[in-house]
């Protein structure tokens, strides 16, 4: 194996994160190596998923190359959720994590309380040698395996959120709340209290970070207030709430519950920008005309007084009955957002609308019914103000070209960026492998599919079974969004400049920016030795943002697996979503309960994996499976505990 940009010769020692696959094999990624050297169980010497480890090459093997684990430099993850169980008067945890490959012994002055049978929260406090079992302590009984919150709690708990925030948190936001708006806080804020405001959020949300205020200038041009949350007022650098919401990076939004990143009486109450009451905003205002051209701009700290709260189908109401309230400015919104829109897509954005679904649950979280997810433009006009609002903040507090110097050299200011980089064009060619597999014709330009002929697949997919496939194919080629202080731009917006401004109620980042915009307008440079400092946050923020999207996955999987259990022997209509050797995923039309049908339950025939075009065929009769095909499928089992369901066709 050769290392980039090297001369020939083998390293024998390296660094790398290592990734444990389903059969317990490791493979580490390390900088500088084209292949991911490989690790069988035997030689993983204790090392977990995530883990960053130090590994020792054996050199190329008949197939690849491979190592063995020579050290755990630093642990990814070091507490699990699962089952106490016991066995010959000796306790272990049975943890819920696929990718944990071992039980973790519990020696009985480490049970704290907790009984056999019960879901707990472990931390592993010892592991060095991979021939035993490694040592835990319990932290905390999360209750019955089954119950809707014991689940719940232990999704979260397992990504890295205590449902609960320490005691000193809630004191310190009580007192807040307590203290109220004070006369003091109204000063050197521009009033908007007197200008129409409202806001426009889904029916069951209780944290309002974002209002619109409206104003007609002319039969041309509008004055139009994008207020949010003054989070920033509130929440002091190095105050007990800072330390915790900087840990905690974002809120979680769970399939039944939020788990805040800031104490409900501060999110859902004092910062919350709830209809008739006054509340401190931090804005950006634009004169836009008609044309949805900015004219003028104007950020700062403001005062608001919210006239309504819409839920999004009352504004939809809104936007198409002449006689509903507020027609005539959610309308002039409505097409000004298009004609952003519009614009967006002409510079290049890419389109990608998935198909989300929601649970109906009965009072003990079961689910009853799942209902699809309608985004109409009422959503679309909120989404479009606030791409706006995140793009001109990060314009204005991005470094400034310094005159008479070289191009390069900036004005020195320090900001976060939310970007997203160029797809890999490994990732790339893959895709549109897949998609000439499919049938659909793409070019590649520089290794790239250019944005217009994405759109153009989508657009003329919409409505098709084969739609949230190709979605999804897409969205996986794509390189992740991420928080930085270095701007690369966002690719999937095409934007130069574009920010986290809109959200501080329940992300981190959101805060950090309100505070760099309130020390921009007041003329104070944030340090470039604080650079790193804010690099760091950047990164926590954006692993932060990662473990609580896996939570919100998990969350909506045990659901989807919850529904079906209670569904054995029934038959449903399903869309193929994944071909492998083993067998077919298929994805409920309806529900989007994703399951396996197996290859060794397909009865009818012989079926061969073709891996060049993700099919499945049958050797006799020569009926393929691929992606994006409809199939009737039965639910055969149920996996609660594992969270998987199996299909076989019908």
């Amino acid at each position: 194996m050769e290392v980039k940009n090297k001369p020939h010769k083998q390293i024998n020692k390296v660094q790398g994160t290592i990734s444990i696959s389903g059969k317990g094999t490791g493979y580490v990624k390390v900088l500088g190596y084209e292949e991911d050297p490989e690790i069988d169980f035997k030689h993983l010497n204790t090392a977990l998923q995530g883990d960053t480890v130090e590994i020792i090459l054996h050199g190329k093997g008949k197939s690849r190359l491979t190592a063995e684990v020579s050290k755990i430099i630093t642990r990814a993850k070091t507490r699990f959720a699962g089952v106490l169980e016991a066995e010959d008067g000796v306790f272990f945890l049975k943890p819920d994590d696929t990718k944990m490959y071992t039980d973790i012994l519990i020696p009985k002055e480490n049970l704290h309380g907790a009984k056999v049978g019960q879901k707990v929260f472990v931390e592993m406090i010892s592991w060095t040698d991979a021939s035993k079992a490694p040592l835990g302590k319990i932290i905390k009984i999360l209750g019955r395996p089954g119950d809707n919150n014991t689940e719940m709690y232990s999704i979260a708990m397992e990504k890295g959120f205590d449902a609960e925030l320490p005691q000193k948190v809630e004191a310190e936001a009580r007192k807040i709340k307590q203290d109220g708006i004070k006369s003091e806080d109204y000063i050197g804020r521009r009033d908007f209290r007197k200008t129409l405001t409202f806001t426009i959020d889904p029916s069951d949300a209780k944290d309002f970070d974002d209002a619109l205020s409206f104003r007609e200038i002319n039969k041309e041009e509008y004055e139009i207030g994008i207020h949010i949350a003054d989070v920033s007022h509130y929440v002091k650098i190095g105050s007990a709430l800072d330390v915790e919401a900087r840990g905690r990076g974002t809120s979680v939004y769970l399939v039944d519950r939020t788990i805040p990143m800031l104490p409900e009486v501060l999110s859902n109450d004092l910062c919350s920008l709830v209809p008739n009451k006054d509340r401190l905003t931090m804005s950006a205002v634009f004169v836009i005309d008609k044309n949805a051209q900015v004219k003028t701009q104007w950020f700062g700290r403001t005062v608001i007084h919210s006239q309504k709260r819409f839920t999004y189908e009352g504004a939809e109401e809104s936007i198409q009955k002449p006689t509903a309230p507020l027609h005539k400015e959610l309308s002039i919104l409505n097409n000004l957002a298009k004609k952003l829109t519009k614009e967006r897509f002409a510079r290049g954005a890419i389109s990608l609308d998935q198909e989300e679904v929601k649970f109906v649950l009965d009072d003990k979280g079961t689910p009853i019914k799942v209902i699809k997810k309608e985004r109409g433009d009422s959503n679309r006009l909120i989404e479009e103000f606030m791409l706006l609002a995140n793009k001109k903040v990060a314009e204005i507090l991005s470094p400034k070209k310094t005159k008479g110097k070289k191009d390069n050299q900036q004005d020195g200011s320090v900001s976060i960026y939310r970007v997203h980089d160029l797809p890999s064009k490994e990732k790339m060619i893959d895709l549109a492998f897949f998609l000439r597999s499919l049938g659909h014709k793409v070019t590649l330009q520089n290794g790239v599919i250019p944005t217009y002929e994405i759109n153009k697949l989508l657009t003329s997919l919409a409505g098709k079974n084969e739609e949230d496939t190709v979605q999804r194919a897409v969205i996986r080629s794509m390189a992740k969004a991420i928080y930085s202080t270095k701007n690369i731009g966002h690719y999937g917006l095409a934007f130069e400049y574009y920010t986290h401004f809109t959200s501080p109620i329940r992300r981190y980042p959101d805060i950090m920016i309100h505070r760099l915009l309130a020390n921009y307008l007041t003329g104070k440079k944030v340090k470039q030795e604080k650079l790193w400092e804010y690099e760091k946050l950047a990164i926590i923020s954006s692993e932060q943002e990662k473990r609580a999207s896996d939570a919100e996955r998990a969350s909506i999987k045990y659901k989807q697996v919850e529904y079906m259990s209670k569904r054995l022997g029934k038959s449903f209509e399903g869309v193929i979503s994944g071909v492998t050797q083993w067998g077919m995923y298929v994805e409920e039309i309806e529900t989007k309960c994703e399951g396996l049908v197996r290859v060794r339950d397909m009865n009818d025939d012989f079926y061969v994996f073709n891996e060049k075009k993700l099919e499945l065929v049958g050797q006799k009769k020569k009926k393929k499976y691929r992606l994006g095909g409809k199939v009737k499928i039965k639910v055969a089992t149920v996996d609660l505990e594992k969270k998987t369901i199996d299909y076989v066709l019908v």
